[in-house]
């Protein structure tokens, strides 16, 4: 068994909070933030993101224990919901904390794309409007970055909109491998009322529009990044879609290689971000 320290670390979902932070400090560094204001912005969505984890764990103590999630802390006892529900609230607190030095605006999409985290986490997941929760909190990234500079400038349309198809698209991969337990425990998002099937078409068209928004947004052929990635949307959709028939784990796994393509290439824009 792990020490709690540990236990507490592994609820807070550290890979996907790493990851988030990652890409936010990108798109910061494309918009021309001097260093210590990526500190700061990675540093705030870093612990926003950790209140996140720990919120979802708490929340779904129950149904996690119901199911035998073994990759779950509190549902195999290592750990209680108490520390986890405090170190939640005491992440949220810090993250608007590190914020502060990004500016009113910058903080205030901060606010924006934690708190639509924090209320998928605590309903809006059994919703079918499950999806706007990723939307809403995805598509408000390239604005965090671009509100922080010393003179705030919006973010170009394109971005934003890439921004949020990566939202939906994330919350299908992250719905697909958990279907089952959710259904026998009462969730009905989006992708549980589509179904595997369904949800697994609808992401890979999700990923590849992205990709068409982002070509489009980047000049189209003198972007060289973007046309890579855009070809690469293509082979994977076409290749999922002829497996669509099957249910195989290639799909999440295809899904999750062309997101990240989509995410490297909007980091690579640079300043293209810029509105």
């Amino acid at each position: 068994m792990p020490s709690k320290a540990a236990a507490l670390a592994l609820s807070s979902h550290p890979g996907p909070s790493v990851a988030f932070a990652a890409i936010t400090v990108g798109l910061g560094f494309g918009a021309g933030l001097e260093p210590v204001k990526l500190v700061f912005l990675g540093a705030s969505m870093l612990v926003g993101q950790l209140s996140v984890g720990l919120s979802n764990d708490w929340l779904d103590a129950t149904r996690d224990a119901a199911v035998g999630r073994t990759d779950k802390p509190i549902a195999r006892e290592w750990i209680g919901v108490p520390p986890v529900r405090t170190a939640a609230w005491i992440c949220l607190v810090a993250a608007f904390a590190l914020a502060l030095p990004l500016g009113w605006l910058s903080e205030l999409g901060l606010l924006v794309a934690i708190g639509a985290a924090w209320i998928y986490n605590l309903g809006l997941k059994k919703s079918v409007f499950s999806i706007v929760g990723f939307l809403v909190g995805f598509g408000v990234l390239p604005a965090i970055a671009t509100l922080a500079r010393p003179v705030p400038a919006a973010p170009a349309l394109w971005a934003t909109g890439v921004a949020a198809l990566l939202g939906a698209a994330g919350h299908f991969a992250n719905t697909l491998p958990d279907l089952d337990d959710d259904a026998a425990t009462g969730v009905r998002g989006l992708p549980q009322v589509l179904g595997r099937r369904w949800s697994s078409a609808l992401t890979y068209l999700i990923l590849l529009a992205a990709s068409v928004l982002e070509f489009i947004g980047t000049g189209g052929f003198a972007f060289i990044p973007a046309d890579i990635g855009l070809g690469a949307a293509i082979v994977i959709t076409v290749v999922g879609g002829a497996m669509i028939l099957r249910p195989t784990r290639w799909h999440f796994r295809l899904i999750i290689l062309a997101a990240l393509i989509d995410v490297v290439v909007l980091v690579f824009a640079g300043s293209r971000i810029l509105a």
